[in-house]
């Protein structure tokens, strides 16, 4: 029997949900279809779920159909918990694509999309509500083809033009269709593989349409991935039962794991358990391409690889606001402690603890994520907290490369090192490279460097905030044979990095970027001028206006400082008949930067943890250079001109 992890992703309000349940029904996993709205479908089992009718946590279901052994991951549909959407992504196969015949693509489709093109993910694509009486199901399809890829085709109708389309993505398998007229199933398999090929299918989740087609093109069209025998695995998350239990969701990607097993850090595998929804089984074993949850390891994370598996790449999507939690002064520990731990289950919280201002602050996507977290604060930790009003989390970067020099030579130490710091796409973060000949720096001092530039989250010199969209790479360094250790070098790389920021701060070549929003603003006729004024005011941009009958819909962008309260002034001027929809668009260039520089008043100098200033010496004692002064007394010379 083939086995395959699948993972269904979607936009709010797609139907995601409501296929699983279908799917879940026709393999007889369950009885009777739940719905979401009634509050008892099978994989929105927890409490927040049914209540608010949304999929805020990812949940496992396993089902048999013919041949096929099938692991399905339901993911959150709402962009708030996209977080845990884009760590589940790391571990699939195969990914099912809900769009709603009536709605087509969305923000959050789009921001999916991309999603599933950076993991390189295979996708199925499942046009749901094609039966509703506003449905266009050929015209999302053309959509689709149109923003996404020509080879999202039509399965449900495999006929010789979409045969022929299909032998269209990739020249190879041309040649293959004009010798012999036709394609093989392998074939076919392989340009899903490569993303080449997205078999689409047509149907109303809710009705049952089209869902046994759909799953046994499943069956039909995926391969199961070859693996190794070496043990490895990836984490995609982490929970906690409900007696406290920690729990590390994996997929086994090569060899088998058991009960006992040392696998992290030396940490021993307690129970392997296989979930089904809410409940599960033991296993004695779990074999490559399976998933499990584990108990009796303490400090994975999401995103972690286990045994031969290397670590996924860092998540794209990151909180955009910052806020403060209130809680009365006898509850600030257990609070904290609480936070702590469902930062453990979603990193991306980025809970941060102020010592000076006896304050906790977290990291949020959005609103709807920030009344979950306060409504899970209650049930789970019986803690009654508030919040302040969100901040903007911003980023800096750079628009011009430069020579970073940092010099750390207290008496019996001495390090140099120099950086080139280059700009980078946005939305990269930090890379970290080596062009350093060894007859100048050895291999594990080159080593050391790069560890250390890993070791810190790097800020900026405008308003102390993360720096993103950078390359940093070691082009030069010395080192003395007698002298140097370890920390010298953590001292003269964080110290090269602030130095070359403050050399493009005087030239004006460092950048202050803020989140923007992708927006979709659906209107009255009448009420479009006033969208659009509202839009320019808030210092964004949009398309020219689309018009079907009495609506009118704008799409745009524009900075998330701005847009936060706008929903609330859509309605009332709307009086509840207009429709927003915000989807984080990433980083931009912030459209009021020397206001919030001016605001934050960050004297970078003065900030000791990350001077920019140098260390050398001279007559037997150590003394402290300013940053601007380090080129003219640095010991080797610089690399980049």
């Amino acid at each position: 029997m083939k086995s395959i992890v699948a993972g269904i992703v979607a936009h709010v309000d797609a139907g995601k949900t409501t296929l699983s349940e279908a799917m879940l029904f026709k393999s007889g996993v369950i009885r009777k279809l739940g719905r979401v709205d009634d509050g008892d479908a099978f994989l929105d089992s927890d409490t927040l779920e049914k209540k608010r009718g949304i999929t805020i946590f990812s949940h496992q279901a396993e089902l048999d159909f013919d041949e096929l052994k099938l692991t399905l991951l339901d993911t959150p549909g709402h962009m708030d918990f996209a977080s845990q959407t884009e760590a589940v992504l790391n571990v699939l196969d195969y990914a099912i694509l809900v769009v709603s015949a009536t709605d087509g693509i969305q923000g959050y489709t789009r921001t999916l999309w991309e999603l599933l093109k950076r993991y390189n993910v295979p996708t199925f694509i499942f046009i749901n509500k094609a039966d509703a009486a506003t449905a266009q199901p050929q015209e999302v399809l053309q959509q689709l083809q149109t923003e996404f890829a020509s080879g999202i085709q039509n399965f449900s109708e495999l006929n010789d033009d979409v045969i022929e389309n299909i032998a269209a993505t990739d020249d190879e398998t041309l040649n293959e269709f004009l010798a012999n007229e036709t394609l093989t199933d392998q074939t076919i398999q392989q340009l899903i593989q490569k993303r080449l090929v997205f078999p689409t299918y047509f149907g109303s989740a809710l009705k049952d349409e089209g869902v046994e087609e759909f799953i046994a093109g499943l069956s039909k069209w995926t391969a199961q991935a070859t693996s190794i025998t070496e043990f490895s695995a990836k984490v995609f998350k982490i929970s906690h039962d409900e007696k406290g239990e920690r729990l590390t969701w994996v997929k086994v990607t090569g060899g088998v794991i058991k009960p006992k097993d040392t696998i992290a850090d030396q940490q021993k595998a307690n129970q392997l358990r296989v979930y089904n929804g809410t409940k599960f089984e033991l296993s004695s074993e779990v074999s490559s391409g399976e998933v499990c949850a584990i108990t009796g390891l303490t400090n994975t994370f999401p995103g972690q690889g286990l045994g031969d598996e290397i670590n996924a790449l860092a998540p794209i999507l990151q909180p955009v606001l910052n806020y403060a939690v209130q809680v009365s002064d006898d509850k600030l520990h257990a609070c904290l402690t609480a936070l702590r731990m469902l930062e453990d289950e979603d990193p991306q919280l980025h809970v941060k603890w102020s010592e000076h201002l006896q304050e906790i602050r977290v990291q949020i996507m959005g609103e709807v994520q920030l009344e979950v977290l306060q409504q899970i604060m209650q049930q789970r930790f019986g803690l009654e907290v508030s919040f302040t009003e969100g901040q903007i989390l911003y980023k800096e970067t750079i628009t011009e490369k430069v020579e970073g020099v940092g010099h750390f030579e207290p008496l019996r130490h001495y390090a140099e090192v120099h950086l080139l710091l280059e700009p980078a796409p946005l939305g990269s973060g930090i890379n970290f490279a080596t062009n350093c000949d060894l007859d100048y720096l050895g291999k594990n001092w080159q080593h050391q460097v790069l560890s250390n530039l890993a070791a810190k989250e790097h800020i900026g010199v405008l308003t102390g905030s993360p720096i993103t969209g950078m390359k940093i790479t070691l082009i030069s360094g010395k080192a003395s044979n007698v002298h140097s250790v370890g920390g010298d070098f953590r001292e003269a790389t964080w110290r090269a990095v602030r130095q070359g920021l403050m050399m493009l701060k005087t030239k004006g070549k460092c950048q202050l970027l803020e989140p923007w929003y992708r927006f979709k603003m659906t209107v009255a006729q009448d009420q479009v001028g006033r969208a659009m004024n509202d839009i320019q005011k808030m210092s964004g941009t949009f398309d020219t206006p689309t018009n079907q009958g009495e609506l009118a819909t704008l799409t745009g962008t524009a900075p998330v400082a701005q847009m936060q309260g706008y929903p609330q002034t859509l309605r009332s001027y709307t009086h509840g008949q207009g429709d927003l929809e915000l989807v984080v668009a990433g980083y931009q260039a912030c459209h009021n930067a020397a206001e919030v520089v001016e605001q934050t008043d960050y004297h970078p100098v003065s900030d000791l943890e990350n001077t920019p200033d140098s260390v050398f010496c001279a007559h037997g004692a150590g003394y402290p250079v300013p940053w601007d002064e380090v080129p003219n007394m640095a010991h080797i010379p610089y690399t980049y001109k």
